[in-house]
Parts: C-alpha cells; structure tokens; sequence
C-alpha cells in the first residue's frame, strides 16, 4: 500500500473501476479510463497478494474522453483534503464515455457468465441534468462531529460532504449537509414524486430507532396509466426519478398481459409491477406478488386494495414458489415478473419459474452479474434470451439496470 506504479489502462470491469496488469498481477484502477497512462498508488493489496487495488492519482496520457469532475469530492484524495468520495465512480468521463463503458462490462458478464454475445447499448433514463440532480433518496453517514457525508470506495471512513451534485435539489434544500447530526449515526432524505420531502434522522444507539417510519407516496405516470403508491421511507424504490415509470412501460410492453392472464410478480416490493400486471389481466386475471418485507407488503395489500385480483404473500420467494401449488393449482403461469436484490434469484428460483412454462418472464436487474448468471440458470431450463435493455439509471456510478426477456426457446 503506498506504492505508486505508472501503469497504461486496459479495459472496465464490473465495479468502478478498469483493469490494468504490473508484474503479472491484476491492477484493478479507480478514477481511470481505457488507454491511459497515468500513476496510480496502491490502497490495497500487498506482496503476497493475487491482485492489487489502486487509484490513479497523475495521469501522463489523458483519454480524449476524460472530463473535469464537476464535484470537488469526486475523484482521489488529493493534498487540499478534496476527492476521495465513493459515490461517484465516473465523473471523471463523458457520460456518452460511461455509457459506453457500461454496456462493455454488461455484455462482458453475459459472455462470461452466460455464454452469450450480447449487443448492449446503455439508454437514458428522463428525469436527471446531464447525469446530476437525479437521486431522489439518499443515506447520509454522519461524523463524530455531526456532520453528513459519504463514504470513500471500500472504507468505513467518511468524508464531511460540501456539496452532492447527484443529488436531487429538493434533497439538497432540507439543508442536510449543513446541519448538526451528532445524535444520529445517519440521515435519511427523501425528495418523493408526491408530496414533501422527508427527513428521517436514525439514532445512534439500536434501542432508541424510530418505532414509527414516515410513509410517503410516489406517483408513476406511463402512457398507459398512472398509478400511486405508499411506499416507507426507509424502504425500496427507484431512486431515479424517471426510473419507476420507465421500468414499468419496458416490463408491460415485454409481457404484454393479455385479458385473464395468470401472472407472478417475484421480489415484489410494494407492488409497482403488480398494480398496471392487475389492470391489464381484469378481473378474470390474477397476479400474485410474493415479498419478503412485512412492512412493503402491508403498503402492497394498500396500494392494491381496490384490485383483488391481486394476492400479496410475505415470505422469502425461494420458500414460497414451492408451496404455491394450492394458489395455482396444476395450471401453467402465464408471465413473471421478478426484480430481486443486487444478489441476483439463484438456481433454484429461477429453476421453479421455468417449471411453471411462462410465455415470457421479464428480468428486472440492478446487477449484470447476476442476471447473466441467472440467465445462464434459466437456459438450462429450456429458456432462452429474446431481449436485453440496459439503462443509466445512476448516472455518475458504475451501477446499470438490466431489463432482461426471456422465453421458452
């Protein structure tokens, strides 16, 4: 650690960041691009070690993609105490540059997971200024001293924030950064599509946690309808402001519900698939949403409350797929939606979903990893990769939603 190398970059890997060689070791670089030759020094890693980690702190030979980061706490740490946040991964590059960047490490995993070679192109997401001002939901870590930050990439340290260009406005204008947190160990903001925007302090001591979590509403608006939603504060839903209702117009053109339909709604949260799923089916139709937060399946039963043929069932999804049989019975599933956790389904989910024979399951993935290897689980079952669309729903950051369509092959 310390060490500072001269190395000349290869390409991006999943993470942040791009993959450069020294000795023969693996050099996985932060801060970098593609073709440059820079000096990077090593924070990670030692003698003995299979690889090193290291952020580029010179560059000699600039990528005509690189830009000037537009936030001061972007970047490596440098002398004048600036740099060293982890939020960003890419303020560094162009966005068509990260866009770019992302649909290589998106196609690299399912060439390398799934055995596919799949085109990628990383779309826009409405809703954001040229990559800033998007993120509508935000967890601040707070110093000793009270003050809200972020912490540097792989560091349980935390860098006091001046400011937060990412950041939605309205998150900005609670004031959040200025103020004194010193009684809590974070600080949750919330800039909701409807309504006000919340500020959740969380205490630092476990016993004193608020026993009740404000519940705002977020309002999603497709060319097909629009729906609203209780959701909590302190639970899932899509940071990006155009986000939700992108997802939503991808996931019904995809299935395309047909009147009747009989439909399973995986990971469900507090039921974004599962309303326009139960308007498109009728009454004749059914969706099941299955949801492992007791807390985003109370506000699902809410939200749904004047759709009945929806059935929210709380349980983990790998437990309760087996015993679904008394709600289908011996019929076959007609569509699946499933939108899991950064882990991915796994084998044995997706085994059981191809087990029912849908017509078309929608993949809806915050990890390229995981839905290329999942993919891979679903072709071993007799199914197939119809379409793959990715989006920049978190510009700035390495992360990219997948929206993956797979059918019987």
């Amino acid at each position: 650690m310390g060490t500072d190398l001269e190395l000349t970059i290869g390409p991006p890997a999943h993470g942040g960041f791009c993959v450069s060689r020294h000795e023969g070791r693996v050099v996985f670089v932060r801060h970098t691009l593609p073709g440059e030759r820079v000096i990077a020094r090593v924070t990670e890693g030692g003698e003995s070690s299979r690889f090193l980690r290291a952020d580029a702190v010179a560059v000699l030979d600039a990528s005509p993609d690189r830009v000037e980061p537009v936030c001061r706490h972007a970047g490596p740490p440098r002398t004048d105490g600036s740099g060293g946040c982890g939020g960003c991964d890419w303020q560094h590059a162009s966005l068509p540059a990260q866009r770019r960047l992302a649909a290589a490490v998106v196609a690299e995993q399912f060439q390398r997971l799934a055995g596919l070679e799949v085109p990628v192109v990383v779309q826009p997401v409405p809703g954001d200024v040229a990559g800033f001002e998007w993120r509508t939901r935000v967890e601040f870590a707070v110093s000793p001293s009270g003050r809200a930050g972020l912490r540097p990439a792989r560091s349980h340290d935390l860098i006091p924030l001046e400011e937060c260009p990412i950041s939605h406005p309205r998150v900005l204008e609670s004031l959040v950064l200025q103020a004194d947190w010193r009684d809590s160990r974070a600080v949750d903001v919330i800039a909701p599509s409807d309504g006000e925007t919340v500020v959740v302090p969380i205490p630092r001591r476990r016993a004193e946690q608020p026993r009740t979590v404000p519940i705002v509403r977020e309002k999603v608006t497709t060319p097909a309808g629009e729906w609203s939603y209780a959701v909590s504060a302190r639970g899932f839903w899509q940071v990006h402001p155009g986000a939700a209702a992108t997802f939503v117009t991808r996931v019904m053109e995809v299935l395309a519900p047909r009147h009747g339909d009989r439909v399973l709604d995986l990971y469900a949260g507090v039921g974004l698939f599962a309303l326009p799923l139960a308007e498109a089916v009728g009454e004749t139709g059914s969706v099941i949403a299955v949801e492992g937060d007791a807390i985003a399946c109370k506000q699902a039963r809410v939200n749904g409350a004047s759709q009945p043929q929806i059935t929210v069932i709380e349980g983990r999804v790998e437990t309760e797929l087996a015993s679904l049989g008394s709600q289908l019975g011996s019929q076959p599933v007609d569509l699946v939606v499933l939108d899991p956790p950064r882990s991915g389904a796994g084998r044995d989910v997706m085994a059981a979903l191809c087990a029912r024979g849908p017509r078309v399951i929608a993949y809806v993935a915050c990890d390229p990893a995981a839905v290329a290897r999942d993919t891979a689980y679903a072709m071993e079952h007799g199914y197939r990769l119809a379409e793959l669309t990715a989006y920049d729903a978190f510009p700035m950051t390495h992360h990219v939603e997948c929206i993956a369509v797979l059918v019987p092959a």
